[in-house]
Parts: structure tokens; sequence; C-alpha cells
């Protein structure tokens, strides 16, 4: 693909950059050993004690290993939501605006919103749909899903300048819309923000995301959005 209110609780290891920004097109010596003789050595110095380990050794290898674990959380999390027997991903999306008036399937199109999540860092990617420009107010994302179903769980995969979502709405049979979330958006660099809600009476098989680019300065990019709903 170029494809609650509650924060997926796990931490990615990368560096949080405060806003997305579009892209650009000593060697060793060994010492000569002096000669052997055979008188006999003086009276060796007593051997030194080994030096003690830094005072914050246990500390920094207690740090790596709580990354490692936090990093295998978070893996795993993510699999598991690309994997739910409940979700859906998008078959085709609109955009109230795109980078480069990207159509189709091109760069920053809607449509790169659409699919399974295929953006692994945080950052500009062209993989995401990205608004027309930074900074710029009120942009929507609108997408459709191949079967309705009773909605319980919106999944946002945000991907750069991560938190400027404010609404999401889900739509009934009849095109009717139902807002689901309202809010401030807490997600940071490559992460979900999760909606759960209580299910709805209607069926739905579309998504629109509103976001307010403003929020959060530089460009604000959306890998994939999972819809989670059963058929009864």
């Amino acid at each position: 693909m170029k494809i609650r209110s509650r924060l997926i609780c796990c931490v990615l290891p990368v560096v949080f950059l405060s806003a997305c920004k579009k892209s650009d097109s000593a060697q060793g010596t060994t010492a000569k050993l002096a000669p052997s003789t055979n008188t006999a050595p003086a009276n060796p110095a007593p051997a030194a004690a080994p030096a003690a380990a830094p005072a914050n050794a246990d500390a920094s290898a207690s740090a790596e290993a709580s990354a490692k674990m936090a990093a295998a959380d978070w893996a795993m999390k993510q699999d598991e939501i690309k994997n739910d027997p409940n979700g859906e991903w998008a078959i085709q999306a609109t955009a109230s605006s795109t980078y480069n008036d990207a159509q189709g399937t091109a760069s920053y199109s809607a449509n790169q919103a659409a699919g399974v999540p295929n953006v692994d860092s945080y950052g500009d990617h062209g993989e995401a749909w990205a608004p027309k420009t930074p900074d710029g107010g009120i942009e929507w994302l609108d997408l459709k899903y191949p079967k309705p179903v009773y909605a319980t769980e919106v999944r946002v995969r945000e991907s750069c300048g991560s938190g400027a979502v404010i609404k999401v709405e889900v739509y009934d049979e009849k095109g009717g819309a139902h807002s689901v979330w309202q809010g401030n958006d807490p997600t940071k660099e490559l992460n979900y923000l999760i909606l759960k809600f209580p299910k709805t009476a209607f069926k739905s098989d579309r998504v629109k995301i509103t976001l307010a680019t403003n929020v959060v300065p530089g460009w604000n990019e959306i890998d994939a959005v999972q819809l989670v709903g059963t058929d009864q």
C-alpha cells in the first residue's frame, strides 16, 4: 500500500520529531617486542586488583533490557492489530486535498491510506496520505471498506506529524454520518490512535477522519485506518 480515546501503551524506540518535513530529492599499530634475555626478572609487583565495574553498569543493562522488552511488546501489538480477524482495511479513499494534487495510487494520494500499514518508520513517506499543505487547518480523509459491519472500534495509524486528529465518524448504510469520537489526539511518533465505542446499531463500511493540521506543526500523514466490527 502507499495506503479509548486511547493510545497504544507501547513505546516505539525511535527519535520523536517535533515536525515532519518533506524530503529534498584510525588504523592501529603493533608495538615491536624487545628480544628476550635469560636474566631473571626483578621481584614483580603484586597484581593490581580488577577495576570495579562502573556504578551505573547495572542501571545501563537494566535500561537496555527494558527498551528491548518495550520494542518487542510494540511489535507484537502491531502484529496483533494487523491480523485482527474482526478488523478490515480500506479498499479506497478520498481526501479534502493531497500533496502535489496526487491522484489514484500516486505517492501521498488518499489511496495510500487504503490497505494494510506499510510505513515502517516515523517521518515523511510517500506510502502515506498527506494533505496539500502543512498547517493549513481542517483536512479530512474518507475511507471505504469491503464489507459493512456493526462497528466497535477504529484504529488510525499515524506516521508523520502525529496528534492532529480531532474527529472520527462512521457512516450508516443510508449515508448518514455518526460521530464516534471527538477530542484531543494523544498519538506520538509512529503509532495508532485507538478509538473504542459501543457497537453501532447500524452497519458501516465507511469511516471519515478529520484533522486540524495546524495543531501539530509540519506535515501530518496517515498510513492506514482499520475498521473493527462484527456481522451481528
